[in-house]
């Protein structure tokens, strides 16, 4: 089980998914090469060894990033394991090397770094269902 996020494009005065349009599409993030490069740059750590499902592991969480092989690329998925809150740290540092937003596709928003609850009721929910909590 993995809390999935979803890095893309919105307008800045976007503050909800809910003021969005329903034919919003998101610009690209850009060329492949170029988002690529601008992950290694925000985190060194991360393994883009396969360019199109990225890798990092952290003490206690690992992350898969999503690239897909789409030249621009649009969207950058994120599946999360694991628990901390030092994943975040990451995920907040590819949205701001990309420009663009998180979505919590957990609870259905946007994710900030003012405003991870998301994050915090998937790791609850997880650990109730696996019985760890």
């Amino acid at each position: 089980m993995s809390w999935d996020v979803l890095l893309l494009r919105l307008p800045d005065d976007v503050a909800s998914m809910g003021d969005l349009p329903g034919d919003f599409t998101p610009a690209p993030l850009g060329p492949a090469q170029d988002v690529l490069a601008a992950l290694r740059r925000a985190v060194p750590e991360v393994d883009l060894t396969d360019p199109a499902w990225g890798e990092l592991t952290g003490p206690g969480w690992s992350m898969e990033l999503n690239i897909g092989t789409d030249d621009p690329v649009v969207t950058l998925m994120l599946h999360i394991r694991g628990g901390g809150d030092d994943v975040l740290v990451p995920v907040f540092r590819f949205a701001e090397a990309l420009d663009c937003r998180v979505l919590d596709l957990a609870k259905g928003d946007l994710a900030t770094p003012e405003d991870t609850t998301g994050w915090h009721a998937f790791q609850a929910y997880r650990d109730h269902v696996i019985g760890r909590g």
